[in-house]
């Protein structure tokens, strides 16, 4: 016959095996070390204006704690400027299961909405406007699984355009090259159009779907007795910033010795006279904190749209060379002043 402090000890036996083995378990679990997360960026420059974005994002990115081949990839993609193999990209982002999908300018971004959506990808745009589409729902709550850094576009546009008039308060025809049908055009002429009829200015728009159009246009120009025009106005859109329709242009300005503004570009030949823009590499560095956000679980349509600052560089030697005129005002103004 057993006695009862037998029974009690038969009885304890399994729990204290369950015990050990419980205890075994979390002692081997203590000594595992967790592979960390390795979170993976598409990065989709859809211009080669704003490449420079990408150097501000990764320098940002490694200063919070994201180092590049340990706890980060990259999968950088360029375009300039062609929607059909940006939507391959895009695609392949989506395909990939990427951790976020960094993008720009508009119509990239715009692309990018669309190709992400339902696929639970967060999408980080910068350099894009919001005027003109449905990028967002508001820049409090953007809404979707969106979020970024807005380039202020109607403001540049009509800044651009104020500043050029004070450098050549005489012109009256100022030519104004865009790609037909872009998103952020018609709201940039909206704002554009009465603050040159009160300045006694005429805009000489030219919609154009190509650099060819460009050519053609300035082509006829040189051919007749008047060109038409007394400047040459950049506005924000893709297609005169471009490198191979400003240098169309801007062979067409060295030969008329007419005087470009708007946005800063350079050629072996010629160049404009200012540029008011943001700095690509800022807005790269915005484009981190955002992104830094979303990865410590933040939900991307939540997080307010930030703007970017834009700053004025002038080329002061070029307008030496063209007789004009900077006022002490606008250098003052300028971050940078190229002599």
């Amino acid at each position: 016959m057993f006695s009862k402090t037998d029974t009690c000890r038969k009885s304890q036996r399994p729990s204290a095996l369950i015990l050990a083995i419980v205890l075994a378990l979390l002692l081997s679990a203590c000594g595992q070390t967790q592979t960390p997360k390795v979170y993976r960026v598409g990065i989709l420059c859809g211009l080669d204006f704003f490449a420079s974005t990408v150097d501000g994002f990764k320098a940002k990115m490694t200063e919070l704690g994201y180092i590049e081949g340990k706890n980060i990839t990259y999968d950088l993609q360029k375009t300039n400027f062609d929607e059909a193999a940006q939507e391959q990209i895009l695609k392949k982002f989506v395909a990939d299961k990427v951790d976020l999908i960094f993008v720009f300018p508009t119509e990239a971004s715009i692309q990018a909405k669309a190709i992400a959506e339902g696929s639970n990808i967060p999408v980080l745009f910068a350099n894009a406007a919001l005027e003109g589409n449905t990028l967002v729902d508001n820049v409090g709550a953007p809404g979707g699984n969106i979020t970024g850094v807005q380039f202020p576009t109607t403001d540049n546009a009509l800044k651009r355009f104020e500043m050029m008039h004070e450098l050549l308060p005489d012109a009256k025809r100022m030519w104004v090259a865009f790609l037909n049908g872009y998103p952020t055009v018609g709201p940039e002429l909206e704002v554009l159009r009465p603050a040159a009829a009160a300045a006694g200015v005429t805009l000489v728009e030219v919609p154009a779907t190509d650099v060819a159009d460009i050519q053609v246009d300035l082509d006829a120009r040189s051919a007749a007795a008047d060109i038409g025009m007394d400047a040459i106005l950049i506005i924000p859109e893709p297609l005169t910033a471009g490198p191979d329709a400003f240098a169309v242009i801007g062979k067409f300005a060295a030969e008329h010795k007419l005087p470009i503004g708007g946005a800063l570009i350079m050629t072996e030949n010629y160049g404009s006279i200012f540029g008011y823009t943001p700095d690509s590499v800022k807005v790269g560095e915005q484009a981190a904190f955002l992104a830094d956000k979303i990865f410590k679980g933040t939900p991307a349509g939540t997080i307010s749209v930030v703007s970017a600052n834009s700053y004025l560089t002038i080329n002061y030697k070029i307008a030496q060379e063209l007789g004009i005129v900077v006022s002490d005002g606008l250098l003052n103004q300028a971050v940078e002043v190229i002599r």
